[in-house]
Parts: structure tokens; C-alpha cells; sequence
């Protein structure tokens, strides 16, 4: 019985080191909210053309989620008027869109203490933003948002200054939207729908890697939100699991790009974490044994 129980502790044990040493997968939570913008301006009576058309282009918005990824629109004219549109992170299914945006106009009522002249919603997955005619938005080249991680690491700056390369370059290729890896460096970039068309795409994300790489220092995480891009970036000292090869080639490396890397990095520890564990099993396998051989030696 002693032996059965000492086996089934090493199998424990075992997977219990496999599992420690795997590696991560970036978080699936797409509806989380990262954060909210409103207007000082409220909307007036309910009853007027333009919160009419407001809610007319929330409906329009939220039925176009799940058929497409980016939709820019305007609903009613002149001063009554009011525009928005939404867009999904590149990598969400038509569904994860469709759910994401659906959330959004509730929650920015909801934030915003009502109807305001003008808003944006930003969940993990997703926005949405509109504003009434004659408002305002902030410039570009502003950042909306910003956050960096409390753990710091001083040799980390060459890792990600090779993955934020990789994200300037992807987010071109890759039609304004870009996520990959580079070693254990998961980076994520995207441009809005209108900035890809209008050719603003490539100089909005090199702005937010100099402004999240200025602002945010030796963190080994950080979100930077443009007002028509935005960018992140997260070390997972695991590696980082369920992110396809990025397309973008890399210098020096073989042309295979992070993805790639990364993988031949996870299979390098977990392999050794094998190996490792696997020691520990003959060690304790033959120590049973001889305790086993020695109470014998009495019972006769």
C-alpha cells in the first residue's frame, strides 16, 4: 500500500511540474472593460432629432457586429446629426464581435450617467465611439489611454524593442491589424478601420511604441490607446501559448519570425522539466524500493 501511495504521489508530482512550466495563453476575456471617455455635454431632451439619431446609430452599429469587423456611419444631417462606428480586434470570430460591440452601448450610458454628446467604450476586444455634429475629438497623435505593468525588469528592453519592431511592420502587412510573439514577449498591435484606408496606419503605431516605451520605462507590460490606434505588449516568463507565427520575418533569425522562437523556446524548458521530473521519479521509485527490501528483512 506505502509503494502504491508513493507512486501516485510521484504522478502527482510530475504533472503538477508540467503544468508549473507550460506555457501561457494571453487572456481570452474579450468583453472586460479597459476603459470609457465621455463628453461633459449631455444630450438634450430625449425627445430631440439628436438623440433620436444617437439611438438610430447604436442600432445600426450593434446589427452590423456581427458581419463585419470595422462599420463607420452618420445618421440624420446638419446639426443633428450624429456619427460613430465600431471595431473588433482583428483575431475575433464574427460571433465574439457581434457579443463584444452588443455590450457597449448599455455600458456607455451606464458610464457615462446617460446620453452624452459624445463616447467611447473600449473593452478588450472591441470599441465603439460616436459623437454629436460639431464635437470636437481629440487630435490623433493623442493618447486616450495608457497603462503600464508594477513589474519592471532592466534587461527586458532588447526583447521588446525587436517584438515592437515586429508590430510596425506587422500592422502594415497585415492590414492594420498584427499579434505575434518574440521569445517570451507577446506584443499586439491595430490601426482603425479609417486610418488603414487613409494610410495613417504605420506612423500611429510607431508614435504608440515610442509613447508606451518612453511612459512605461522597464515595465514588462503596457497598453497604449491613440485615438486611432493602440498597441500592447506582455512577458510571460512561461512563454506564451496560442499565438500563431507572426508573418513577418525577423533578421538573423532564419526568416521563421517570433512565433516560431517562442515555440522552440517552450519546447526546450518543458523538455527539460521532463527530463528533470523524470530523475526525480527514478530516485524515488528506487528509494521505495529499498525501504520495501529492508522491511522484509525483518518480517522473515
Amino acid at each position: 500500500m506505502g509503494l502504491l501511495l508513493s507512486r501516485i504521489n510521484i504522478r502527482v508530482f510530475f504533472f503538477a511540474l508540467l503544468l508549473s512550466l507550460s506555457p501561457t495563453e494571453p487572456s481570452s476575456d474579450f468583453t472586460g472593460l479597459v476603459f470609457k471617455g465621455c463628453a461633459q455635454q449631455k444630450l438634450p431632451d430625449p425627445t430631440d432629432a439628436s438623440a433620436q439619431n444617437l439611438q438610430s446609430l447604436l442600432s445600426t452599429l450593434t446589427s452590423q457586429a456581427s458581419q463585419k469587423t470595422f462599420y463607420s456611419t452618420t445618421v440624420g444631417d446638419g446639426t443633428t446629426a450624429v456619427s460613430g462606428l465600431f471595431q473588433c480586434r482583428g483575431d475575433l470570430t464574427a460571433a465574439q464581435c457581434g457579443d463584444c460591440i452588443g455590450k457597449t452601448p448599455d455600458l456607455a450610458r451606464k458610464l457615462c450617467g446617460g446620453a452624452v454628446a459624445a463616447a467611447r467604450v473600449q473593452l478588450k476586444g472591441c470599441y465603439l465611439k460616436y459623437q454629436i455634429s460639431g464635437f470636437v475629438e481629440a487630435p490623433d497623435t493623442d493618447v486616450v489611454y495608457k497603462v503600464c505593468g508594477s513589474e519592471k525588469d532592466a534587461g527586458f528592453g532588447a526583447k521588446r524593442e525587436t517584438a515592437f519592431g515586429m508590430v510596425e511592420s506587422g500592422v502594415v502587412d497585415g492590414g492594420g491589424f498584427y499579434t505575434g510573439s518574440y521569445g517570451n514577449v507577446y506584443v499586439l498591435g491595430q490601426c482603425e478601420g479609417d486610418a488603414v484606408i487613409g494610410g495613417d496606419c504605420e506612423g500611429c503605431v510607431k508614435n504608440a511604441l515610442e509613447r508606451v516605451e518612453a511612459e512605461c520605462g522597464e515595465a514588462i507590460s503596457g497598453q497604449v490607446y491613440m485615438n486611432k490606434c493602440y498597441v500592447s505588449f506582455s512577458y510571460y516568463p512561461n512563454g506564451v501559448a496560442g499565438v500563431s507565427p507572426p508573418s513577418a520575418s525577423l533578421s538573423g533569425e532564419g526568416g521563421t519570425g517570433g512565433g516560431r522562437h517562442t515555440q522552440k523556446t517552450v519546447a526546450v524548458v518543458v523538455g527539460g522539466a521532463a527530463a528533470v521530473g523524470f530523475g526525480v521519479v527514478c530516485l524515488l521509485f528506487a528509494k521505495s524500493l529499498f525501504k520495501k527490501r529492508d522491511a522484509s528483512k525483518y518480517d522473515s
